[in-house]
């Protein structure tokens, strides 16, 4: 099993809406490493949900239930998406503050590329997430 980290603004499109959802085609997503990072992922894989630009915080575990297809929103085949569903909403969001500040997670993605919209993660930077989440 992999993990990964994706982005979203929460007006655009927040855990709650997702929730509501049930399930939803991850699309829109114009960055390479970040597109190659969509074909990466594979059924069952974990995903944690950042609400990025405000709140600026992981806010729930979300799980990849189809892998990679052509991005219905692109006139070009290339770009993918994937389907997701949401899996756990945490107790308590995990702030981009507490990530910074917690020894495990200095190689983050989310800190080394801040930019980037969907990411891998380590096993133990998904778990000391869910921990502080869940905890």
């Amino acid at each position: 099993m992999n993990y990964w980290l994706v982005k979203s603004e929460p007006v655009k499109y927040s855990w709650e809406q997702f929730e509501k959802d049930g399930r939803t085609c991850w699309d829109g997503v114009r960055n390479f490493q970040a597109r190659n990072n969509l074909q990466g992922m594979r059924n069952g894989d974990l995903v944690l949900y950042y609400h990025s630009n405000e709140g600026k915080e992981v806010v729930g575990v979300a799980k990849v239930v189809r892998e990679a297809y052509p991005d219905p929103t692109a006139g070009d085949p290339a770009w993918v998406v994937v389907d997701l569903a949401p899996e756990s909403r945490f107790t308590r969001p995990v702030t981009l503050t507490q990530i910074k500040n917690h020894a495990t997670l200095q190689h983050i993605g989310l800190l080394r590329q801040s930019r980037l919209s969907v990411m891998p993660l380590r096993p133990e930077e998904f778990d000391v997430i869910v921990g502080l989440g869940m905890g």
